[in-house]
């Protein structure tokens, strides 16, 4: 099935390893052009290697930290000088360095609410100034693509400030598809069960326990082994892609039958 995203020039941010290299992947590998970004230069530059390799479209990158709203606009600048004007931009910004129970200083709090929330928001921000100002014609094919976590819709043992961010990323792309709507933006959002791939943290506790995990796997998750990054750039791709054009304001579970309801 071809998605319509020939040519569409895109910005994932978040996308030097793991679920966002994914993302930016399938972009290309529907006929996109990507805009990289992560916050270590020389980790970014083998990822924009490892992708200019698949000889697709073309690769622009761009290393700092996306939480911090300046780092954001400057990244958007050399994107659009690099691709030309943006059509997608996918926000997968998020870590969390808070320990389990209630006991969050507020430092961790406020770290974790900008790394979840605040700055995914932020490119958001950038990216519907540039796409409002297009024309309408052009708008027809401006999406932003939100990566969240299951977590953000059920409490599943989770740090507190990982779930309760998350579920604020659902709930704040939800009112923002309200308000794009209006000029013709969709903005959705993928919300992944438990992800493995090289160098994560999944790979590292596997290889710690692995009988452990694989029973756990066996009982939590319906089909019974964890969720790859392609898995989740297929979801993310379509949602961006005019084979979804009716679609907005959703939260698409990616989690292989973890949650129960």
């Amino acid at each position: 099935m071809k998605l319509g995203l020939d040519g569409a020039n895109v910005v994932v941010a978040g996308s030097s390893a793991g679920i966002g290299l994914g993302i930016a992947r399938g972009f290309l590998a529907e006929g996109a052009n990507v805009a990289i970004s992560g916050r270590t230069a020389s980790t970014l530059d083998v990822a924009r290697a490892e992708l200019e390799a698949l000889g697709l479209g073309t690769v622009a990158s761009f290393a700092g930290d996306m939480t911090d709203s300046d780092v954001v606009e400057a990244a958007l600048v050399a994107a659009e000088h690099d691709l030309g004007p943006i059509d997608c931009v996918v926000a997968n910004v998020g870590l969390g360095r808070a320990p389990l129970g209630f006991e969050v200083t507020d430092d961790d709090w406020d770290f974790d609410i900008r790394q979840n929330l605040t700055g995914a928001m932020f490119l958001a921000r950038s990216a519907m100034r540039r796409m409002v100002a297009r024309d309408d014609e052009s708008r027809r094919r401006c999406s932003i693509v939100f990566v969240s976590s299951i977590a953000g819709i059920e409490a599943l043992g989770t740090p507190l400030t990982y779930g309760a961010t998350k579920a604020g990323l659902n709930h704040a792309a939800k009112a923002l598809a309200r308000i794009a709507g209006k000029h013709g933006i969709r903005v959705n959002t993928v919300a992944p069960g438990n992800i493995i791939f090289s160098g994560g943290n999944w790979e590292q506790r596997v290889d710690q326990r692995p009988e452990a995990w694989g029973r756990w796997i066996d009982r939590e998750v319906s089909l019974r082994r964890f969720g790859t990054p392609d898995e989740i750039a297929d979801a993310v791709v379509w949602l961006a892609s005019s084979r979804a054009g009716f679609v907005t304001g959703t939260t698409l579970v990616v989690d292989g039958g973890q949650l129960r309801s």
